[in-house]
């Protein structure tokens, strides 16, 4: 029986844990595991398998999973860990991590990944970036993928554009000339691009576009949104949405995957899961990079990771890492990325091991301009809040130098908590 217990501060502001003794099974039975994750698509299928297969490698572990909601998976983990219930292993989005590993709910990893058996020692860098929390390993990635732009060849090929464009100012013109009013009162029956204004796709729209003008959210703990470069940014994009009417404004992530569904939207940015609603939708369509700012071409990722969890005695924590490791070896590896729809983890799986799924092949070409969004960040969700009313305000028309004080104010407070 798990006796792990969580304490709690004021507000679970923090936690301090105590662990004691075992988790599942028993002296002469395996040691049993539960894992808790919510990919409930073909990647759900993949990741049963594979668990599936572990279990019937050797006799000494078996994990059960638990298919939830990450939106349950993040209201539920702290009241079921200070309880002694949660589950031994847990995915979860990447930057929701922090938050769990700053309150001591999940175990260090750092020797795991010292030991060459782990098979860690070629993930991709970014996706390693996204589980540290003040230097310590507190996870193992299960996806990491830039966002990238989906967009639809026949519409393309109606307006006569051959190529994709390569740098923000050919985005904008192609986007314009994708742009149909055709009764001319004011609001195009198509648009060019889809951009949210808010809640956008992983939240990772917008802090792309500043990447690639040398801006960023934070660096070292500081926010450093209330700059030139930002400045520049902001006004640019609000110009082209405003002016050039390229994309309609406040539409948010899920209006945007609607648009583009119902190809009244000619490109969007989003994740892996935009070649799915494609086919589903009966759109033809190809995948390519953000095209390049002024000063980088680089993408937010969207992240996916999984943790052992303070519930997992000692035991059950050797347990869940050979399991990591297995999850990680060569044939894993690339069975997952086929499956799931995303770049391979490590950068040693070769081409041809994934060249049967055009989509993966085509996000392994883009993933090394991936950045982890908000990579340690514990107090994310209050950053992203501040940049979503910022950038919504700033379409909407306000001034921008001031939305950029009050965010920088807002994203400053949010890193101090």
């Amino acid at each position: 029986m798990k006796r792990t217990r969580i304490l709690l501060g004021a507000g679970l502001t923090s936690l301090a844990l105590v662990a004691a003794g075992c988790s599942g099974g028993d002296a002469d039975g395996p040691v049993e595991l539960t894992f808790w994750h919510g990919y409930t698509e073909a990647d759900g299928d993949v990741l049963e398998g594979i668990v599936e297969d572990f279990n019937a490698s050797q006799d000494d572990v078996t994990i059960t999973t638990e298919l939830k909601t990450w939106a349950s998976i993040d209201d539920t983990l702290l009241t079921a860990l200070s309880a002694g219930e949660g589950p031994d292993l847990v995915a979860m989005p990447a930057e929701r991590l922090p938050v769990y590993a700053a309150r001591g709910a999940f175990a260090e990893l750092d020797d795991f990944y010292a030991d060459e058996a782990s098979n860690t020692a070629n993930l991709v860098p970014g996706a390693v970036d996204m589980i540290e929390v003040e230097g310590a390993k507190y996870g193992v990635p299960t996806g990491f993928v830039p966002l990238a732009v989906y967009y639809n060849t026949a519409l393309f090929d109606a307006a006569g554009v051959t190529a994709f464009p390569e740098t923000w100012d050919d985005w904008v013109a192609t986007a314009e000339r994708l742009t149909e009013d055709q009764d001319g009162d004011g609001t195009p029956e198509q648009y060019g691009v889809v951009l949210p204004d808010h809640a956008t796709v992983a939240n990772g729209l917008w802090p792309s576009l500043l990447y690639g003008n040398g801006g960023d959210l934070v660096q070292d703990g500081k926010a450093v949104i209330d700059s030139p470069e930002n400045a520049e940014t902001l006004q640019y994009w609000v110009d082209a949405i405003n002016d050039r009417q390229i994309s309609p404004t406040g539409v948010d992530g899920i209006g945007a995957d609607e648009l583009f569904s119902a190809g009244k939207a000619a490109m969007t940015v989003g994740g892996p899961w935009m070649a799915s609603i494609a086919d589903e939708n009966g759109i033809d369509y190809a995948i390519a990079p953000l095209p390049a700012g002024p000063q980088d071409q680089a993408a937010s990722a969207i992240g996916v990771s999984m943790a052992v969890t303070v519930d997992a005695d000692d035991d059950a924590r050797a347990a869940a890492e050979d399991f990591l490791a297995f999850f990680l070896d060569d044939d894993n590896a690339a069975a997952w990325s086929l499956g799931s729809g995303w770049p391979p983890l490590r950068t040693d799986v070769p081409a041809d091991a994934v060249a049967s799924n055009p989509v993966v092949a085509s996000l392994t070409e883009i993933a090394p301009m991936g950045r982890p969004l908000l990579p340690g960040v514990v107090n994310s969700v209050d950053v992203l809040s501040a940049v979503d009313e910022l950038t919504q305000r700033a379409v909407a028309g306000e001034d921008v130098a001031t939305l950029l004080a009050d965010a920088q104010d807002k994203i400053q407070k949010a890193l101090d908590e």
